[in-house]
């Protein structure tokens, strides 16, 4: 075979790959988990549906464990890619502890949420979210969190960039989708979810602190330190894990909140 044809017959080889990359893209990023043998939502948790464009989106609101002298704090949060938010409820009883409400925001087309899975859709869940907390009697709209895992450090970016956050919380998070293009040959421009958190950091002026385990195998510390290069003014704190294996970092969480003055004033101390 000639060298020209090799070429040529390579090159579509190539080309049909990159198209079967942009069409299935969305099934690597969203690897919706199925329902099935999922945690019950719990007796005190509150099922919120979101009106989004891309269908109903449901959340569940968290009240604070204990008493407050008024409206509490939320952290309002994004899970990662291969999570549900039924996953997530015990986990949180910590900070609720402290007085924090807590508002889980599922994905569109993950659990029982309606539509798709995209940048677009997740943002709009997200800022559906906020916008629904904010209104809420119960809630402090001026200490509204935002705080994203993995994938959900996109979804806490976005809604950081067209909502008055009253901080950031990005843990195991990305420079950007496209940075990982090249694990599969692929250019960036192919991407067509990019979250660019790298871009949102640098415009973001809150607090803002970074949790990254330095033993991340799926997302490199690498990324957690761009993050925190881009914004000086951030705090970061490394993890003794890798990515899925990490608990949940609440003292240093603590220690930022306490810091910036966003815990009940009755429990606003170091323990």
């Amino acid at each position: 075979m000639k060298p020209l044809v090799v070429a040529a017959v390579l090159l579509v080889l190539l080309l049909l790959y990159w198209a079967s990359l942009f069409v299935w893209q969305r099934t690597l990023l969203f690897p919706a988990p199925p329902l099935a043998g999922a945690a019950p939502r719990p007796i005190d948790a509150e099922a919120v549906w979101l009106e989004t464009a891309e269908g109903p989106v449901e959340a569940w609101y968290l009240p604070p464990l204990v008493g407050s002298r008024g409206p509490a704090p939320l952290l309002l949060f994004a899970h990662g890619n291969g999570e549900l938010i039924d996953d997530w409820p015990s986990a949180f009883e910590v900070p609720r502890r402290w007085g924090l409400a807590v508002l889980l925001v599922e994905y569109p087309g993950y659990g029982r949420s309606g539509g798709s899975p995209s940048q677009r859709s997740v943002t709009a869940a997200v800022l559906a979210a906020f916008d629904w907390a904010r209104q809420q009697p119960s809630v402090d709209p001026a200490r509204i969190i935002a705080y994203g895992r993995s994938v959900g450090g996109g979804a806490a970016t976005a809604l950081a960039g067209e909502r008055p956050v009253a901080a950031m919380i990005l843990e195991s998070t990305f420079t950007s989708v496209s940075a990982f293009a090249w694990r599969f040959g692929a250019p960036g421009l192919l991407v067509r979810d990019r979250f660019d958190n790298l871009a949102a950091v640098r415009q973001f002026t809150g607090p803002l602190i970074i949790l990254h385990g330095e033993h991340d195998e799926i997302i490199p510390v690498a990324h957690g330190r761009a993050l925190h290069a881009a914004q000086p003014a951030s705090e970061f704190y490394l993890m003794p894990c890798g990515h899925n294996d990490c608990p949940r970092p609440w003292a240093a969480i603590e220690r930022f909140l306490t810091k910036h003055r966003l815990l009940p004033a009755a429990d606003a101390s170091f323990r």
